[in-house]
């Protein structure tokens, strides 16, 4: 351990110890939990290391269930950064859109991981407060019991399931409209990529749902749209318009950005920003730019996550 970071406690024979091989056994999940209900890889990152202080001062015979332990403190870490991060949104300049992570591939194969962290999903959990937003996750995604739910967000049983009932309905009615398999989103987003590439309108007009919506996140570091742009020929005049004045040689990659696929934009061999898209039903119904630098750090390289 140095200044906070977990480089891991070994004993004499070199093995890790017990409480170190639990955390890392769990550590995928546990960034999973936190970055589904942050939305920044950052700040979950930071919210493992305040998860690791704790974990290390824990009797680990006192624990039964060290998973549902580790999970628990990571929620409660998480929830007060939610706070937080929650009044620093408010000031944020123009859309706010999740941290990209580039995922494996498999990530793809397990539909209700990969929904659970796309982007179209984070946007929708943006919308609940933040203890509605943990229940969701905890229950719907990772299957935690409601009483381990309970020991985690410090609410009664009762009051747990209520607030998972009104989750689930609140982003049933925001959630994407018809499950669309991996080989139909990679279709759709070939046929995107071939339309902007060779700056074939129609041929976009034909890929985006009637109301498509585009958001482009910035975060006052660089030039994005102040604003969401909705409808199709918007979307598709702003396209148009906005990738000659990117200049330079400008590359379009396919990739896979939190379990769907994406494009890594590059200009001159740099990332300019990522182009996550969502897909109902094999048309294009949003369309997420990420440019703002500080949040491209984790399209270099994968990031595992799991449940």
């Amino acid at each position: 351990m140095d200044g906070g970071r977990m480089d891991g406690g070994h004993d004499h024979d070199g093995r890790l110890d017990p409480a170190t091989e639990a955390f890392v056994a769990h550590r995928s999940l546990l960034f999973t939990v936190a970055y589904e209900m942050l939305g920044s890889a950052a700040d979950a990152e930071d919210v493992l290391q305040e998860t690791w202080m704790r974990w290390v001062g824990v009797e680990l015979g006192e624990v039964r269930d060290q998973r549902a332990y580790l999970v628990r403190i990571t929620t409660r870490q998480a929830l007060t950064r939610l706070r937080t991060l929650g009044r620093r949104k408010e000031s944020y300049v123009g859309p706010w859109l999740p941290e990209p992570l580039l995922t494996a591939p498999d990530v793809a194969e397990d539909v209700e991981l990969a929904e659970s962290v796309s982007m179209a999903m984070l946007l929708v959990l943006e919308t609940l407060t933040p203890t509605e937003r943990a229940v969701f996750v905890l229950r719907e995604v990772f299957g935690l019991d409601y009483d381990e739910i309970a020991e985690a967000v410090d609410k009664s049983t009762v009051a747990v399931r209520q607030i998972a009932h009104r989750a689930r309905a609140h982003v049933a009615a925001r959630r994407p409209r018809g499950v669309t398999s991996p080989a139909e989103s990679r279709d759709a987003l070939a046929a995107f990529q071939r339309a902007v590439e060779t700056g074939d309108l129609q041929g976009l007009f034909d890929i985006l749902a009637p109301d498509v919506v585009l958001l482009s996140d910035g975060g006052g570091v660089v030039q994005a749209l102040p604003h969401p742009v909705v409808g199709a020929d918007k979307v598709a005049r702003v396209m148009e318009a906005g990738l000659p004045r990117l200049g330079g040689q400008v590359s379009l990659a396919p990739v896979q950005v939190n379990g769907c696929p994406a494009l890594i934009v590059r200009i001159d061999g740099e990332i300019d920003n990522v182009l996550a898209v969502r897909i109902d039903d094999g048309l294009v119904t949003g369309l997420y730019f990420v440019r703002n630098p500080e949040k491209l750090a984790r399209v270099q390289r994968e990031t595992p996550v799991s449940r």
